[in-house]
């Protein structure tokens, strides 16, 4: 906070404004604090929201009218579905699905684990489905033995296919995480494109199912299991399932209503909104009797909502001050020399900026920051704001390097199995991977979509 005090009386740069110097460095201090949590990451958005009548003189009301958008609508819809869905507690009745599709090999039922956590990831948001998966993750290893030692590998190798297979998951659709809705808005924004919802799963899809053989094979390579097979486990969790009896009406209408849900966002989403789609549904819970209020209320993180919500209005501050442009303008600068300002070498050099943001920082907060910089970069560079969005966007979601940068890796961390040095020890080879099919797709396959 002293330190961006003193930038605020530094000599002005070229080419910026007041106000644009004001955003950055309002900009600066909150991605610091966002890195370095010295109070709660909420409290960073109330300060976002206080700095911008007292430091940029904004009217309130105009603040709060820049606070509220269809994205800021969908991130509060889908975590109430979240938290609906979880409370329904099918996941080992989900564990027994899988092991029926894949068999009992420990790299069937891996590679099961990654696509079933990848899919529903795809839909729900990797947080919801990493909630979902863990406790069938943990069932499985206990099973197996109680003896945490004894199935230390087999234990990484389950945990990150579902925090690896939630990561590439998210990338396929814009509810498979925060950051693609917060891009969506960002281009309707900047650029006036409007992105559908079938729209964004024709670019992105493709790439999550390029990239679930790869994660059971990086896990594999890095960890190799202590068991090839996992019969004696598979076969106690039978009999757990048998005692539950059989689904009761209230678990056929949860999955119903999901299924709706889906339909609804591929099929309205482009006229009333994705928002409106996920609210109706939380509401769907709510009526038919699944979920109380007072659930919602406990299980959302309201403080998350207020963090877009924050996040989003100071990136409209950065557009209107001309902040974004001038940062664009300097960005771009630099790479001149190093021949990366324009094409690949441009692609490239977004997707290592934002997948190194997003390892010490939420991958939503990444795209809010870096969005309103890395578009109008697009427009100087004479780019399809379309391909250097989605390259942002989806490195975004290559936080394979730390416990803090998704909340799939935080959960299954949170299991007690894992290291902080297992991240680094995978995860910088799911991260080269991934950067190197997404060049591939920008290349040679985004091309056909006429962009």
């Amino acid at each position: 906070m002293i330190g961006g005090a003193v930038l605020l009386y530094l000599p002005l740069p070229e080419g910026l404004t007041m106000d644009g110097r004001t955003v950055l460095t309002m900009t600066l201090v909150a991605t610091v604090l966002f890195i370095t949590e010295p109070v709660p990451l909420p409290t960073v958005a109330l300060l976002i929201v206080v700095g911008q009548v007292l430091l940029l003189g904004v009217n309130s009301s105009e603040v709060a009218r820049s606070l509220m958008n269809d994205s800021v609508l969908f991130i509060m819809g889908s975590l109430m579905l979240a938290v609906a869905v979880v409370k329904q507690k099918l996941d080992k009745r989900l564990a027994l699905l899988i092991i029926a599709l894949t068999g009992t090999r420990t790299s069937r039922i891996a590679f099961g684990v990654t696509a079933v956590s990848g899919l529903l990831a795809s839909f729900i948001g990797e947080h919801t489905v990493a909630a979902m998966m863990l406790p069938v993750g943990i069932t499985l290893i206990r099973l197996t033995s109680d003896d945490p030692k004894k199935v230390r590998n087999l234990a990484a190798v389950l945990l990150f296919s579902i925090a690896y297979g939630c990561s590439v998951a998210g990338l396929g659709t814009p509810s498979g995480g925060a950051r693609n809705a917060i891009m969506i808005g960002y281009w309707k924004q900047f650029n006036g494109i409007e992105m559908t919802y079938t729209g964004w799963m024709t670019f992105a899809y493709p790439m999550f199912l390029m990239l679930l053989p790869f994660v059971t094979m990086v896990l594999f390579f890095t960890f190799k299991p202590e068991f090839a097979d996992l019969t004696p486990a598979v076969t106690k969790l039978r009999k757990q399932v048998a005692g539950q009896g059989p689904l009761k009406a209230r678990d056929w209408v949860s999955i119903g209503l999901f299924v709706l849900i889906l339909i609804g966002w591929v099929t309205l989403s482009s006229t009333v909104g994705m928002g409106v789609v996920a609210l109706l549904g939380a509401a769907a819970f709510l009526v038919a009797g699944l979920v109380v209020w007072d659930d919602l209320n406990g299980g959302v993180n309201w403080g998350v909502v207020l963090l877009y919500a924050a996040a989003i209005s100071l990136g409209l501050r950065m557009q209107e001050t001309g902040a974004a442009q001038w940062v664009a303008e300097n960005f771009m600068a630099l790479l001149v020399p190093l021949g990366a300002n324009e094409g690949m070498g441009l692609w490239l050099s977004v997707s290592v900026l934002t997948g190194t943001v997003t390892n010490v920082m939420s991958n939503g907060a990444a795209v809010a920051v870096l969005g309103p910089i890395v578009l109008p970069m697009a427009e100087i560079a004479n780019e399809s704001p379309l391909v250097i969005g989605f390259i942002t966007s989806i490195s975004s979601a290559f936080a394979y390097l730390t416990v803090v940068g998704t909340p799939a890796s935080t959960i299954v961390y949170a299991s007690g199995y894992l290291k902080t040095t297992d991240f680094l020890k995978v995860g910088w080879k799911m991260a080269v991977i991934s950067i190197t099919i997404m060049m591939l797709l920008s290349a040679f396959y985004w091309p056909l979509l006429s962009v």
